[in-house]
């Protein structure tokens, strides 16, 4: 399975208690944190849900 490297980019002060908890589901718990994943469909579909709070890059 490919990795992908999630990085919080934007605060998530003014967001949901959903996008909050997302964001800790993903193990990003502080600004400009990173967390290396797999890319199942599941992480995916949580990184749909925050996209405009994190970057993502492809890893190999």
């Amino acid at each position: 399975m490919a990795k992908i490297k999630i990085t919080q980019t934007r605060s998530k002060i003014h967001c949901t208690d959903r996008q909050k908890k997302t964001l800790e589901a993903l193990g990003l718990r502080k600004m400009h944190a990173t967390v290396e994943q797999e890319a199942t469909p599941q992480i995916l579909g949580m990184v749909a849900k925050v996209k405009h709070l994190v970057s993502v890059e492809t890893g190999k």
